[in-house]
């Protein structure tokens, strides 16, 4: 989904945090940021963000590319995308596309994870042929180091890159980048490799998971903890470690994650650790998450915290945090059809049990064939079982979340006119288990090709006949396929 004016903002306040003596000169971004415009898109001419690359090689030089739209040998980066779900990653995808470098050949240099190294504002000619007007971009520059001292491979976007230079520091093009660049020391500190979620709803409670108690084997054993965990090779920001992780611990998607800052935690042996927090808001019930570590998940206020085993710094990030949004008006502010403390959700009836409710897109070609995905063999959920595009509804409505699924997962578009209801199974995996509520959506067109979004979940997308479906098949699926090729609008599978 689009970058959110929060995440904007609140990458742009941590920066000032670490540079305040830059804010009287970034105030044109901050203006911009108070109007209720998108900065994120490149048709707000008032002014919109960009993202650049700042990538350093094993010798201290700094990659340089010659854009020839504006003629100027400058860093990689441009314009945000719809499908960026980070400022970081744009810069990574602007890095790839246009040098051809992939994410995984370079990682964030310590300490700037999810914070721009350096922010520019300039002015852009403009450009009557293209319809744009001279405007302002507003560009946020974030730091990689070149994995590897050997030669890099580039493919360049020809249509904009003319060119690549590795240039030493002091020959870089902005004064105040250089003037960073040159303060730079690159074993200041450890690398960050891990993240984790501080996760918080409307009532001001904080979800907290409850590790397992293994001494010696895991970190922070029996002890309450924020949901996060370790970097891996595909993760090309730190970010993507921490949604990764809420996917495969707990099931969860955060709709919004925004860098909270650097952490440091101390294991058992008195090892010092930097760990990058994102913040981000639920109001969901965690009994309804299917939990694959640890023994639970549960809301906590702050001033609860001393009942329970947790650690200190954790305890203390809390409390900080929770400081910080009493203290930003904005922030307090519910979600729309979320509970609140002015509305206080009603006790539910005596014997009631919370279904999860899923939707699964029925997508049909010409010929007939559907459209179903083979899940990841390290997947939670139906490991190497086909299975039709799906996911869990967050604090929105079914079509929307159908929307998102859609384009986070497989890049497709579709529009909620041209979306019908199909079937609904009624469904629980095992005795036990919380009961799902399945809806199977038809789009009766789309735009673009199934493509592999997230290939941490999905390796490979088919379209199959319904009348020779895999063996391999998730059971309730079938009971759906079947239903909707049979006229039937509801089905019940696993129920005794």
């Amino acid at each position: 989904m689009p970058l959110s004016h929060d995440h904007i903002r609140t990458t742009v306040e941590t920066y000032l945090a670490r540079h305040p003596h830059e804010r009287t000169q970034l105030c044109g971004l901050l203006e911009a940021l108070d109007r209720p415009t998108d900065i994120a898109s490149r048709s707000t001419f008032s002014g919109h963000v960009t993202c650049g690359a700042i990538v350093v090689d094993p010798l201290g030089r700094v990659l340089h590319v010659l854009h020839l739209a504006s003629g100027k040998v400058l860093p990689p980066g441009g314009h945000t995308e719809p499908e960026d779900d980070s400022l970081a990653g744009a810069a990574l995808r602007e890095l790839h596309e246009e040098t051809g470098i992939l994410p995984q050949a370079v990682t964030p240099w310590p300490g700037h994870e999810a914070v721009p190294f350096d922010i520019d504002i300039h002015d852009m000619d403009a450009r009557p042929g293209k319809g744009e007007p001279g405007h302002q971009h507003f560009d946020l520059r974030f730091l990689f180091r070149l994995s590897t001292a050997a030669d890099v491979p580039f493919v360049l976007q020809v249509e904009e890159v003319g060119g690549i230079e590795w240039r030493p520091v002091d020959r870089v093009f902005s004064p105040s980048l250089r003037e960073k660049l040159l303060k730079l020391t690159p074993e200041a500190e450890p690398e960050t490799v891990n993240a984790s979620a501080l996760i918080y709803n409307d009532r001001g409670e904080y979800l907290l998971h409850l590790r397992d108690y293994y001494p010696g084997r895991i970190w922070e054993p029996g002890m309450w903890s924020l949901l996060g965990g370790g970097r891996e090779p595909q993760d090309a920001t730190l970010e993507h470690t921490v949604r990764r992780e809420l996917d495969e611990e707990a099931s969860l998607h955060i709709a919004d994650l925004t860098p909270f800052g650097i952490e440091e935690a101390t294991d058992d042996a008195g090892a010092t650790m930097p760990i990058a927090i994102y913040a981000g808001r639920w109001n969901g019930d965690p009994r309804e998450l299917h939990l694959t570590e640890g023994v639970m998940l549960a809301w906590f206020a702050p001033h609860d915290l001393h009942r329970l085993r947790i650690a200190d710094t954790t305890s203390d990030l809390v409390r900080r945090h929770a400081a910080s949004r009493t203290a930003s008006p904005s922030s307090t502010a519910p979600q729309t059809g979320a509970a609140s403390d002015e509305e206080p959700r009603p006790a539910s009836p005596p014997g009631t049990v919370p279904n999860v409710i899923g939707v699964h897109l029925y997508l049909e070609r010409p010929d007939g064939t559907v459209l179903l995905g083979l899940r990841h063999p390290d997947s939670a959920f139906a490991p190497s079982t086909w299975h039709v595009l799906a996911g869990h509804c967050e604090q929105e409505s079914a079509i929307t979340c159908l929307i998102r699924e859609t384009q986070e997962e497989a890049g497709l578009q579709i529009q909620p006119k041209d979306i019908e209801l199909v079937h609904v199974v009624h469904h629980i995996d095992r005795t036990g288990d919380r009961p799902r509520m399945g809806l199977f959506f038809r789009a009766r067109t789309w735009t673009g090709e199934p493509e592999l979004r997230e290939p941490d979940k999905c390796t490979r997308w088919n379209f199959w006949d319904p009348a020779a479906l895999p063996d391999d098949l998730v059971p309730y699926t079938r009971a759906a396929i079947e239903g909707i090729r049979a006229g039937r609008l509801y089905s019940e599978t696993g129920w005794a």
